[in-house]
């Protein structure tokens, strides 16, 4: 008789590595490894051979980097989706792309389970579990560091000790470093000295895409970029796919210091965390395609989009991609978006993203109309009436309370 299979979200690191004899040992299934390609730029050569030395059965390396591109990271540039006003969501949009992967793995191989190494503090393991539970509710989940009757370890020497006992000696060392999280998006840093908020971080060993905006060329970077229907198309007159103008962007946006974020964030669980944020092409992205939408989009339009992006900040950052909400968030920003098409130019200087003008087909801009001459359309003396009627409401409020005022003092 065959064993249950279980599908493992695997990276290749230590934990998810100690995590293959272990599930093999508690549950003992049949245990297939996938990792998933969100353009981290780490070296995949070796997996193979370190999944299969750890004991599983087979392992799939995915490639879901234009998916994640076109799929998950534009909806949110479009809808200008920022967490807490700092964050770009770089982890929260990579997740349940990733569990849609690790769902389509689990039908194919029959699999009665996923397991991911999520810990129980973070907000990996919700959007991790409520993508599969969305897209999956017959499939169990296995999260071991919340199993703390069965997971007994604690430490990297733990691990380092139960898979040495388990015959894999792999090149695990015990030092403790930043905790990181690359993708073609961004790359996130916790840990060290970033736990006391009350410490400047150390650039110097901390940044991977990019370098301190002090460090950034003294010379100032002209771009232009080309948009349709909010969507980027060329980069200084080069049309590209969306995932290969991010990686131009990060170069771009690397080489100037753009986009280094320090924020206390307010996680899903309950409690404050510190981290680190590079987010260079993205960060240029999402101000280009700002840049080129404020002269496309009408005021009561933008104000609506502005709640709707904070609004899909939120549930993304929760992990609620594949929900009714999600989708119509999504659905009335693919209408706003659908003339935001045009060319924008902005210069890039040590940390800054410069406007350097814009066009567009469709701009509601009306040079005519916003100089001070006096045109056709616009006739001084409306404003009269307009301000005496959209004043009447203040008017009444202090004629009324003028009155009170005048009985009190009797």
């Amino acid at each position: 008789m065959s064993k249950e299979k279980v599908v493992l979200a695997y990276s290749g690191g230590l934990d998810t590595t100690a995590i293959i004899p272990w599930l093999k040992e508690t549950f003992g299934y049949d245990v297939v490894c996938c990792c998933i390609d969100c353009g981290q730029g780490e070296e995949l050569d070796g997996l193979d051979e370190r999944a299969k030395l750890s004991g599983a059965s087979r392992l799939y390396i995915e490639n879901i980097v234009d998916e994640f591109a076109e799929d998950f990271i534009m909806p949110c540039v479009k809808a200008g989706a920022v967490y807490e006003n700092a964050y770009l969501l770089g982890t929260s949009m990579a997740r349940p792309a990733i569990a849609k992967k690790l769902v389509e793995i689990a039908r194919k191989e029959g699999a009665v389970a996923i397991c991911h190494g999520a810990t129980g503090k973070g907000n990996d393991q919700i959007r991790f579990e409520l993508g599969i539970k969305a897209l999956a509710p017959d499939i169990k989940i296995i999260a071991p560091w919340r199993m703390t009757d069965l997971w007994t370890m604690q430490s990297r020497e733990d691990e380092i000790e139960y898979c040495k006992a388990h015959g894999i000696d792999l090149p695990f060392d015990t030092k403790h470093s930043y905790s990181r999280d690359r993708n073609l998006w961004h790359i996130s840093h916790e840990g060290l000295e970033l736990e006391d908020p009350s410490v400047e971080p150390n650039y110097d060993d901390l940044l991977v895409l990019s370098v301190a905006p002090e460090k950034a060329p003294d010379e100032p970077e002209y771009v232009t970029m080309t948009f349709e229907a909010g969507v980027p198309k060329t980069i200084n007159g080069k049309e590209m796919k969306v995932a290969d103008i991010i990686t131009e962007l990060n170069k771009l946006g690397g080489k100037h210091g753009i986009g280094i974020v320090d924020i206390v964030e307010n996680r899903v669980v309950g409690m404050k965390s510190r981290g680190v944020y590079e987010t260079p092409g993205g960060t240029i992205l999402m101000a280009a395609h700002q840049q080129l939408e404020e002269l496309i989009l009408d005021r009561a339009t933008y104000e609506v989009k502005k709640e709707m992006g904070n609004q899909l900040a939120q549930v993304v950052y929760e992990g609620k991609w594949f929900t009714p909400l999600c989708e119509a968030i999504r659905a009335f920003v693919d209408v706003t978006q659908q003339y935001v098409t045009g060319e924008v130019k902005f210069k890039l200087y040590k940390g800054n993203i410069i406007k350097a003008g814009e066009t567009s087909p469709y701009s509601l801009y009306s040079e005519s109309l916003a100089s001070f001459t006096t045109g056709d359309m616009y006739d001084h003396h409306d404003a009269d009436g307009f301000i005496t009627l959209f004043g009447l409401p203040l008017k009444v409020r202090a004629m009324k309370m003028q009155e009170l005022s005048k009985e009190n003092q009797k």
